[in-house]
């Protein structure tokens, strides 16, 4: 199992960028180690085995291995900036990350769905892992504001 002080060994990280660098020179030693996988996610390689880079990050920055999954709070999964990063227990607050979290979402605004159907913005939010609806809109402002009060009653922890 790799150590912090194995990670900090092999490579520097930049909390406030997000970036690893490799600690010693050497053929192809300078440059940003890793790369982006099939999930979007990126992954370094260190002494044969591979791992995420967000995982890494927590681990340089805290010592220790997270203790559950790691949220990229933006939802980007390649910005590995420490302040980017929050433990997720049980992945409940991964699922409440912010707008554009779907690929369906075309509002650009979380919860928010165009419904042809009625002609209105269709407004819904999980909490708990279970999707429930809020209703339907013909304003767009109102349903944000819908869902903006449904987040911080039923998702108080995520608000900053």
């Amino acid at each position: 199992m790799l150590t912090a002080e194995r990670l900090r060994e092999v490579l520097s990280y930049a909390p406030d960028t997000g970036v690893f660098r490799w600690n010693s020179t050497g053929s192809g030693r300078n440059s940003t180690p890793g790369g982006k996988d099939r999930d979007g996610y990126w992954r370094i390689g260190i002494d044969y085995r591979m791992h995420k880079a967000h995982r890494l990050a927590w681990l340089y920055v805290h010592g220790e291995w997270p203790a559950a999954e790691i949220d990229h709070i933006n939802c980007d999964r390649l910005d590995n900036r420490i302040a980017n990063l929050r433990l997720c227990v049980g992945g409940i607050v991964n699922k409440q990350n912010p707008a554009g979290a779907t690929r369906r979402n075309k509002s650009g605004r979380p919860g928010l769905f165009w419904f042809a159907k009625t002609n209105r913005w269709r407004v819904q939010i999980t909490c708990d892992r279970k999707q429930i609806h809020l209703g339907y809109y013909k304003d767009i402002e109102e349903a944000a504001a819908a869902y903006a009060e449904a987040k911080a009653r039923l998702h108080p922890a995520s608000r900053k």
